[in-house]
């Protein structure tokens, strides 16, 4: 397919690697962290790690919006169904993601069903449920089906779901459909970066070296290249924005190490066929209309974060899940032999977890990270967890 196996040819690749090999200086090492959960499966389904120096390392971060949702807002979700009996909305990924009690979205699905029936409206307008949707405009759609219910939202991701929430707030307003709201867990790149860069020192989870980003691909189609000059400048960490596939990471990853080695730190920019300076405009505008900072926002692993997620204003306030209903964060300590919190901030590698592979699995999920399309524990685990074990004769 044009424009897709040109970015996965075995020869290019080859050869990258061997530029690679000859750019990296025998007399360091170099870590680069690839911010982004898409960068890391590609890194892992590919066996990019393979073709590397033995002295560049990649580390995991923190771009998987699923894994930094804390329990806490997992269990908001459920009590919007469980206790108010709205519609609950939600995308596939948060649906296996643990809470407290034992509970997911799924498990309280399916105890909703047995009395509700699943796939059905109940009479009971108090009863609530939990629907698997593939796109937000199903939850706008659904509100329009059941007027007498109130169909809530959960909207998540960084800046590239974003405005996608923004135009189905203003589609709601444009029908006047008082029964949607929207459950808003909109969080932002640049303050997790920020949060990594700012921590040299956690008691918690530890530190971790970092010589480098590679910067995401789809985040930056929206917000540009311009928010990361402040993390080149203020604190001399180079960043490459970074297309998914295979040669895509490998020569970021290369404009990287001839960074380091010339002792630069800029942004540059190697996804440039859909990545700009300034992004997108219009997505920006639609997004500032809607949305404003929250002054504290809590994530998974980096704890609570000043200005890192977005809420929404309050002239938009009747579809804003949180105002209408009476449902409160509080806050809910991971499970004590599950390592997601040091693993999004790259102190640890998956394998270093002492339940992965073994009690903590795709179908038996004790960690966010090995539930999401995106965390770094799936991605190991599915391509690349006997690399590190020994061969035995």
């Amino acid at each position: 397919m044009k424009f897709i196996d040109e970015f996965r040819d075995g020869n290019l690749a080859r050869g990258l690697a061997a530029a690679m090999r000859q750019a990296v200086r025998a007399d360091r090492d170099y870590h680069f962290m690839e911010f982004c959960g898409g960068h890391t499966h590609a890194i892992s389904r590919y066996g990019v790690n393979d073709l590397l120096p033995p002295n560049v390392r990649m580390i995991h971060g923190p771009g998987c919006p699923v894994c930094v949702l804390p329990i806490g807002r997992i269990d908001m979700a459920i009590a919007f169904a469980r206790d108010l009996g709205v519609i609950l909305c939600s995308y596939g990924d948060p649906m296996r993601v643990p809470a407290s009690g034992g509970l997911s979205l799924l498990k309280a699905k399916a105890g909703l069903g047995r009395h509700a029936g699943s796939d059905t409206v109940s009479k009971d307008k108090h009863r609530g449920e939990i629907r698997m949707i593939y796109s937000g405009a199903d939850a706008l759609a659904i509100a329009q089906q059941n007027p007498a219910r109130e169909v809530v939202f959960f909207a998540i991701g960084f800046e590239t779901t974003t405005p996608p929430t923004a135009v189905l707030i203003k589609q709601a307003q444009a029908l006047g459909l008082g029964n949607f709201s929207v459950f808003c867990c909109h969080v932002l790149t640049p303050s997790a970066i920020a949060s990594i860069l700012e921590s040299p020192e956690v008691r918690q989870w530890g530190s971790v070296r970092i010589d480098g980003f590679i910067g995401p691909a789809h985040v930056s189609t929206i917000i540009g290249t311009r928010p990361y000059e402040f993390f080149a400048e203020e604190y001399r960490k180079p960043v490459v924005i970074a297309g998914f596939e295979p040669l895509d990471v490998m020569q970021s990853i290369l404009m990287l190490i001839r960074q380091v080695n010339t002792d630069r730190a800029v942004v540059d920019n190697q996804f440039t066929r859909a990545v700009t300076r300034d992004g997108n405009r219009k997505a920006q505008r639609l997004v500032a209309e809607v949305f404003e900072l929250r002054r504290s926002f809590a994530w998974r692993g980096l704890g609570e974060l000043p200005y890192s997620a977005l809420g929404i204003r309050k002239e938009f306030a009747n579809f804003d899940a949180e105002r209408r209903f009476a449902v409160r964060y509080q806050a809910v300590a991971d499970h004590p032999a599950c390592d997601c919190g040091a693993i999004l901030r790259g102190v640890k590698r998956p394998q270093e977890c002492r339940i992965f592979g073994s009690v903590c699995t795709p179908e038996n999920p004790i960690g966010s990270c090995m539930v999401s399309s995106e965390g770094a524990c799936a991605a190991h685990y599915s391509y690349g967890r006997f690399a590190d074990v020994a061969a035995v004769s």
